[in-house]
């Protein structure tokens, strides 16, 4: 277990509608090691949100634990959690969710201040991974003036700012057209082989081929789970 940046034992998650029990969840148990490259994918309804806002630490399970490089997280109180989000998890959504007045530098440096580092020092580091996403010409431009694959690369890069010991990508390719996918996809395949640990959840073949290993939930349960040899490359 000590080797595993993620250990999920049997996590159960149910939501109750009155009297009504509806169980998401019902008996996940997955261990993710430190730089693997991970696709979670399953039908709406399998259950695969659910478990992505668990361990992004955006919810917490019904039963079960949920242990994030060693610590058990499932049992924490929401401040510790939200600790534990700035520090262990970058963020990658569909949606971008940059702040409009903002530069793609000041987006990607905002993860920072929670940290209390200084403003030099914060936009010294948001250069620093915006080249990591060849992004630096661009990091004065607002949201407003970049394309939807130059925003997606802001939020990469303000996943990474913050070195964390987990990027979780949920459906990061659902607004961009399929040249500009690949291209994301391309980037996130640099992070993983420069050691980053990726889970990414999409429903799209194509996206997760670029992945190691490709788990697959159907009804709350895990329907398989398996490791690639190869990731086919794009044109």
């Amino acid at each position: 277990m000590a080797q595993s940046i993620i250990h999920l034992e049997n996590i159960q998650k149910s939501y109750f509608m009155g009297r009504q029990e509806l169980q998401v969840l019902k008996g996940i148990s997955l261990d993710i090691q430190k730089n693997e490259y991970v696709a979670l994918m399953g039908p709406s309804g399998s259950g695969k949100s659910t478990l992505m806002n668990i361990l992004g630490c955006l919810d917490s399970p019904t039963n079960g634990n949920y242990f994030l490089n060693g610590h058990l997280v499932s049992e924490m109180a929401d401040n510790n959690l939200a600790d534990v989000r700035n520090k262990e998890i970058g963020f990658v959504f569909q949606q971008f969710n940059l702040l409009p007045r903002l530069s793609a530098a000041e987006n990607v440096a905002l993860p920072l201040i929670y940290s209390g580092i200084a403003r030099k020092q914060r936009m010294e580091m948001a250069m620093d991974v915006l080249k990591k996403v060849d992004l630096v010409e661009r990091s004065h431009h607002r949201p407003n003036e970049l394309s939807g694959g130059q925003c997606q690369r802001v939020a990469i890069a303000r996943a990474l700012v913050n070195n964390p010991s987990l990027i979780l990508a949920d459906e990061p390719t659902g607004n961009l057209d399929s040249k500009t996918s690949y291209e994301i996809m391309d980037i996130f395949s640099k992070i993983q082989e420069a050691g980053n640990t990726i889970v990414l959840v999409t429903h799209e073949e194509d996206i997760a081929n670029y992945a190691k290993r490709i788990v697959r939930l159907r009804d709350g349960v895990i329907e398989s789970d398996k490791r690639k040899s190869e990731v086919p490359v794009h044109a």
